[in-house]
Protein backbone atom coordinates (compact mmCIF):
# COMPACT_ATOMS: atom_id res chain seq x y z
CA UNK A 1 0.00 0.00 0.00
CA UNK A 2 1.66 3.25 -1.09
CA UNK A 3 1.42 6.78 0.32
CA UNK A 4 -1.02 7.99 -2.33
CA UNK A 5 -3.49 5.21 -1.51
CA UNK A 6 -3.24 5.82 2.23
CA UNK A 7 -3.60 9.59 2.12
CA UNK A 8 -6.64 9.29 -0.13
CA UNK A 9 -8.14 6.93 2.45
CA UNK A 10 -7.34 9.35 5.27
CA UNK A 11 -9.10 12.30 3.68
CA UNK A 12 -12.07 10.56 2.05
CA UNK A 13 -15.08 12.02 3.85
CA UNK A 14 -17.70 9.39 3.19
CA UNK A 15 -16.54 7.88 6.50
CA UNK A 16 -17.20 11.08 8.45
CA UNK A 17 -20.33 11.29 10.56
CA UNK A 18 -22.22 14.36 9.42
CA UNK A 19 -24.35 15.48 12.37
CA UNK A 20 -26.68 18.14 11.01
CA UNK A 21 -24.01 19.11 8.47
CA UNK A 22 -24.48 22.88 8.85
CA UNK A 23 -21.91 23.49 11.56
CA UNK A 24 -19.53 21.32 13.52
CA UNK A 25 -19.75 20.64 17.24
CA UNK A 26 -16.88 20.08 19.64
CA UNK A 27 -18.15 16.53 20.17
CA UNK A 28 -17.91 15.84 16.44
CA UNK A 29 -14.34 17.14 16.40
CA UNK A 30 -13.44 15.00 19.39
CA UNK A 31 -15.00 11.99 17.63
CA UNK A 32 -12.45 12.32 14.81
CA UNK A 33 -9.90 10.86 17.21
CA UNK A 34 -10.91 7.32 16.30
CA UNK A 35 -10.11 7.95 12.64
CA UNK A 36 -6.69 9.41 13.39
CA UNK A 37 -5.74 6.34 15.41
CA UNK A 38 -6.86 4.00 12.62
CA UNK A 39 -4.36 5.36 10.10
CA UNK A 40 -1.89 2.80 8.77
CA UNK A 41 1.20 4.65 9.94
CA UNK A 42 3.50 1.69 9.52
CA UNK A 43 3.14 1.84 5.72
CA UNK A 44 4.08 5.50 5.43
CA UNK A 45 7.84 4.94 5.78
CA UNK A 46 8.30 8.08 7.83
CA UNK A 47 11.17 8.71 10.18
CA UNK A 48 10.93 8.15 13.92
CA UNK A 49 11.03 11.34 15.98
CA UNK A 50 13.24 11.22 19.08
CA UNK A 51 10.63 13.11 21.07
CA UNK A 52 7.80 10.83 19.98
CA UNK A 53 9.54 7.57 20.85
CA UNK A 54 8.60 4.78 18.43
CA UNK A 55 5.58 6.58 16.96
CA UNK A 56 5.96 7.33 13.28
CA UNK A 57 4.45 10.44 11.78
CA UNK A 58 1.93 10.76 8.95
CA UNK A 59 3.48 14.13 8.05
CA UNK A 60 6.38 14.75 5.72
CA UNK A 61 8.48 16.95 7.98
CA UNK A 62 12.18 17.33 7.17
CA UNK A 63 14.66 17.86 10.00
CA UNK A 64 18.20 19.24 10.11
CA UNK A 65 20.09 16.02 10.91
CA UNK A 66 21.28 13.97 7.94
CA UNK A 67 20.77 10.22 8.45
CA UNK A 68 21.45 8.24 5.27
CA UNK A 69 20.98 7.91 1.51
CA UNK A 70 18.65 5.38 -0.07
CA UNK A 71 16.90 4.76 -3.40
CA UNK A 72 14.13 7.24 -4.17
CA UNK A 73 10.59 5.92 -3.70
CA UNK A 74 7.12 7.30 -4.42
CA UNK A 75 6.19 10.07 -2.00
CA UNK A 76 9.73 11.23 -1.20
CA UNK A 77 10.39 14.95 -1.40
CA UNK A 78 12.15 15.77 -4.67
CA UNK A 79 14.07 18.51 -2.85
CA UNK A 80 16.00 15.79 -0.99
CA UNK A 81 17.29 14.02 -4.10
CA UNK A 82 21.08 13.54 -3.99
CA UNK A 83 22.02 14.49 -7.53
CA UNK A 84 25.64 13.36 -7.27
CA UNK A 85 24.72 9.81 -6.25
CA UNK A 86 21.86 9.84 -8.76
CA UNK A 87 24.24 10.75 -11.60
CA UNK A 88 26.73 8.06 -10.54
CA UNK A 89 24.16 5.28 -10.08
CA UNK A 90 21.87 6.38 -12.94
CA UNK A 91 18.98 5.77 -10.54
CA UNK A 92 17.44 8.49 -8.31
CA UNK A 93 18.62 8.48 -4.69
CA UNK A 94 17.35 10.64 -1.85
CA UNK A 95 18.76 11.90 1.43
CA UNK A 96 17.03 10.99 4.68
CA UNK A 97 16.88 13.38 7.60
CA UNK A 98 16.00 12.85 11.26
CA UNK A 99 12.87 14.73 12.34
CA UNK A 100 13.14 17.79 14.49
CA UNK A 101 12.46 17.31 18.20
CA UNK A 102 10.24 20.36 18.53
CA UNK A 103 8.09 20.30 15.42
CA UNK A 104 5.28 22.72 14.65
CA UNK A 105 2.24 21.60 12.68
CA UNK A 106 -0.24 24.28 11.62
CA UNK A 107 -3.59 24.03 9.89
CA UNK A 108 -4.98 26.96 7.92
CA UNK A 109 -8.72 26.31 8.06
CA UNK A 110 -10.83 28.15 5.50
CA UNK A 111 -14.26 28.89 6.98
CA UNK A 112 -15.12 31.67 4.56
CA UNK A 113 -18.60 32.07 2.97
CA UNK A 114 -17.44 30.14 -0.11
CA UNK A 115 -17.17 27.05 2.11
CA UNK A 116 -20.86 27.25 3.05
CA UNK A 117 -21.94 24.88 0.32
CA UNK A 118 -22.90 21.22 0.37
CA UNK A 119 -25.43 19.00 -1.39
CA UNK A 120 -24.92 15.60 0.25
CA UNK A 121 -24.02 15.04 3.90
CA UNK A 122 -22.55 18.33 5.09
CA UNK A 123 -21.18 21.72 4.11
CA UNK A 124 -17.62 22.00 2.90
CA UNK A 125 -16.82 24.03 6.01
CA UNK A 126 -17.84 21.09 8.21
CA UNK A 127 -15.78 18.61 6.19
CA UNK A 128 -12.76 20.92 6.40
CA UNK A 129 -13.15 21.30 10.18
CA UNK A 130 -13.24 17.53 10.68
CA UNK A 131 -10.10 17.06 8.60
CA UNK A 132 -8.38 19.69 10.78
CA UNK A 133 -9.43 17.75 13.88
CA UNK A 134 -7.95 14.52 12.52
CA UNK A 135 -4.65 16.28 11.94
CA UNK A 136 -4.80 17.68 15.47
CA UNK A 137 -5.31 14.24 16.99
CA UNK A 138 -2.43 12.86 14.94
CA UNK A 139 -0.20 15.67 16.23
CA UNK A 140 -1.15 14.89 19.82
CA UNK A 141 -0.39 11.22 19.26
CA UNK A 142 3.03 12.03 17.77
CA UNK A 143 3.78 14.71 20.42
CA UNK A 144 3.96 17.44 17.79
CA UNK A 145 2.86 20.99 18.55
CA UNK A 146 -0.48 21.75 16.90
CA UNK A 147 -1.67 25.24 15.94
CA UNK A 148 -4.29 26.74 13.68
CA UNK A 149 -5.19 29.80 11.64
CA UNK A 150 -8.95 30.26 11.26
CA UNK A 151 -10.19 32.43 8.41
CA UNK A 152 -13.83 33.50 8.04
CA UNK A 153 -13.32 35.61 4.93
CA UNK A 154 -12.91 38.82 6.94
CA UNK A 155 -10.65 38.09 9.90
CA UNK A 156 -7.84 35.63 10.52
CA UNK A 157 -7.36 34.16 13.99
CA UNK A 158 -3.95 32.73 14.88
CA UNK A 159 -3.96 30.03 17.56
CA UNK A 160 -0.37 29.30 18.58
CA UNK A 161 0.99 25.78 18.34
CA UNK A 162 1.28 23.85 21.60
CA UNK A 163 1.68 20.22 22.55
CA UNK A 164 -1.25 19.68 24.91
CA UNK A 165 -4.77 18.30 24.78
CA UNK A 166 -6.05 21.39 26.59
CA UNK A 167 -4.75 23.58 23.76
CA UNK A 168 -6.36 21.32 21.17
CA UNK A 169 -9.71 21.49 22.97
CA UNK A 170 -9.38 25.28 22.95
CA UNK A 171 -8.81 25.16 19.18
CA UNK A 172 -11.77 22.82 18.72
CA UNK A 173 -14.00 25.24 20.66
CA UNK A 174 -12.89 28.14 18.43
CA UNK A 175 -13.54 26.09 15.29
CA UNK A 176 -17.00 25.07 16.48
CA UNK A 177 -17.97 28.61 17.47
CA UNK A 178 -16.78 30.07 14.16
CA UNK A 179 -18.56 27.39 12.12
CA UNK A 180 -21.82 28.52 13.76
CA UNK A 181 -21.13 32.25 13.46
CA UNK A 182 -20.40 32.18 9.73
CA UNK A 183 -23.93 30.87 9.08
CA UNK A 184 -25.30 34.21 10.27
CA UNK A 185 -22.97 36.39 8.23
CA UNK A 186 -24.32 38.11 5.15
CA UNK A 187 -21.01 39.41 3.81
CA UNK A 188 -19.25 37.71 0.93
CA UNK A 189 -15.59 36.74 1.14
CA UNK A 190 -13.03 38.91 -0.62
CA UNK A 191 -10.37 37.83 -3.07
CA UNK A 192 -7.57 38.59 -0.58
CA UNK A 193 -8.63 36.74 2.57
CA UNK A 194 -6.67 33.58 1.77
CA UNK A 195 -3.62 35.61 0.86
CA UNK A 196 -3.76 37.41 4.22
CA UNK A 197 -4.15 34.15 6.12
CA UNK A 198 -1.14 32.63 4.36
CA UNK A 199 0.91 35.78 5.01
CA UNK A 200 0.01 35.56 8.70
CA UNK A 201 1.25 31.98 8.77
CA UNK A 202 4.45 32.85 6.96
CA UNK A 203 5.27 35.41 9.63
CA UNK A 204 4.31 33.19 12.57
CA UNK A 205 5.75 29.75 11.83
CA UNK A 206 9.28 28.54 12.33
CA UNK A 207 11.52 27.32 9.54
CA UNK A 208 10.58 23.79 8.39
CA UNK A 209 7.19 23.82 10.05
CA UNK A 210 4.51 21.55 8.58
CA UNK A 211 1.41 23.28 7.25
CA UNK A 212 -1.92 22.00 5.94
CA UNK A 213 -4.08 24.49 4.03
CA UNK A 214 -7.67 23.19 4.00
CA UNK A 215 -9.81 25.14 1.54
CA UNK A 216 -11.74 24.94 -1.72
CA UNK A 217 -9.21 27.43 -3.15
CA UNK A 218 -11.97 29.35 -4.88
CA UNK A 219 -10.12 32.60 -4.12
CA UNK A 220 -6.77 31.42 -5.44
CA UNK A 221 -5.59 34.67 -7.01
CA UNK A 222 -2.15 35.46 -8.44
CA UNK A 223 -1.25 37.33 -5.24
CA UNK A 224 -2.26 34.29 -3.21
CA UNK A 225 -0.05 32.10 -5.37
CA UNK A 226 2.93 34.39 -4.71
CA UNK A 227 2.64 34.32 -0.92
CA UNK A 228 2.02 30.56 -0.95
CA UNK A 229 5.15 30.01 -3.04
CA UNK A 230 7.09 32.06 -0.47
CA UNK A 231 5.65 29.98 2.38
CA UNK A 232 6.67 26.76 0.60
CA UNK A 233 10.31 27.87 0.76
CA UNK A 234 10.08 28.09 4.53
CA UNK A 235 7.74 25.20 5.42
CA UNK A 236 6.50 21.83 4.22
CA UNK A 237 3.05 22.68 2.82
CA UNK A 238 0.13 20.44 1.87
CA UNK A 239 -2.93 21.82 0.08
CA UNK A 240 -6.09 19.87 0.97
CA UNK A 241 -8.67 20.72 -1.68
CA UNK A 242 -12.24 20.35 -0.35
CA UNK A 243 -15.09 20.24 -2.84
CA UNK A 244 -18.69 19.10 -3.15
CA UNK A 245 -19.81 16.45 -5.61
CA UNK A 246 -22.06 18.97 -7.39
CA UNK A 247 -19.03 21.13 -8.13
CA UNK A 248 -17.41 18.24 -9.97
CA UNK A 249 -20.43 16.65 -11.65
CA UNK A 250 -23.35 18.59 -13.17
CA UNK A 251 -26.84 17.91 -11.77
CA UNK A 252 -29.22 15.52 -13.45
CA UNK A 253 -30.78 16.73 -16.69
CA UNK A 254 -33.49 19.30 -16.04
CA UNK A 255 -34.17 22.96 -15.25
CA UNK A 256 -32.79 24.53 -12.08
CA UNK A 257 -32.96 27.93 -10.41
CA UNK A 258 -30.05 29.41 -8.49
CA UNK A 259 -30.09 32.57 -6.41
CA UNK A 260 -27.41 34.85 -4.99
CA UNK A 261 -28.83 37.63 -2.82
CA UNK A 262 -31.57 39.08 -5.09
CA UNK A 263 -30.22 37.75 -8.35
CA UNK A 264 -31.91 34.65 -9.78
CA UNK A 265 -30.95 32.50 -12.74
CA UNK A 266 -32.72 29.55 -14.37
CA UNK A 267 -30.57 27.13 -16.37
CA UNK A 268 -31.06 23.81 -18.13
CA UNK A 269 -28.53 21.02 -17.55
CA UNK A 270 -29.78 18.75 -20.33
CA UNK A 271 -27.50 19.88 -23.16
CA UNK A 272 -24.34 17.90 -23.84
CA UNK A 273 -22.30 21.08 -24.39
CA UNK A 274 -23.44 22.46 -21.02
CA UNK A 275 -22.40 19.30 -19.23
CA UNK A 276 -18.99 19.24 -20.91
CA UNK A 277 -18.34 22.92 -20.08
CA UNK A 278 -19.52 22.35 -16.51
CA UNK A 279 -17.09 19.46 -15.97
CA UNK A 280 -14.28 21.24 -17.82
CA UNK A 281 -14.52 24.28 -15.55
CA UNK A 282 -13.99 22.15 -12.44
CA UNK A 283 -11.29 20.03 -14.06
CA UNK A 284 -9.31 23.04 -15.31
CA UNK A 285 -9.42 24.81 -11.94
CA UNK A 286 -8.21 21.75 -10.10
CA UNK A 287 -5.55 21.01 -12.69
CA UNK A 288 -4.15 24.53 -12.29
CA UNK A 289 -3.91 24.03 -8.53
CA UNK A 290 -2.18 20.66 -8.97
CA UNK A 291 0.31 22.13 -11.45
CA UNK A 292 1.06 24.99 -9.07
CA UNK A 293 1.72 22.50 -6.25
CA UNK A 294 4.02 20.45 -8.46
CA UNK A 295 5.94 23.51 -9.60
CA UNK A 296 6.64 24.80 -6.10
CA UNK A 297 6.95 21.38 -4.39
CA UNK A 298 3.78 21.51 -2.35
CA UNK A 299 1.83 18.33 -1.56
CA UNK A 300 -1.71 18.03 -2.90
CA UNK A 301 -4.69 16.11 -1.53
CA UNK A 302 -8.42 16.12 -2.24
CA UNK A 303 -11.43 15.64 0.02
CA UNK A 304 -14.99 15.11 -1.17
CA UNK A 305 -18.32 14.06 0.31
CA UNK A 306 -19.20 11.38 -2.26
CA UNK A 307 -18.21 10.17 -5.70
CA UNK A 308 -20.00 10.90 -8.95
CA UNK A 309 -22.53 8.27 -9.95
Amino acid sequence: MDLKHITNKIFKTDEISAGDGLFVTVDELIAQRRYAYQWQLGHLNRFTSQQAGDVKSVFKGRGMEFEEIRAYSFGDDVRDIDWRVTARKQVPYTKLYAEEKDREVYVLLDLSPQMLFGTKKELKSVTAAKIAARIGWQCLKNKDRFGCVLSDGEENILLKAQNSQANMMHIFKKISDLSRQILKKKVLGTEVYLKRAISLLEQAVKHRAIIFIISDFSSFSDDTRKVLAMLAKKADVTCVNVFDVLEKCPPEAGEYMVQQERRKLVFCSSGESFRKEYEAYFSNRHQQLKEFCNKFHLHYMESFSSVCE
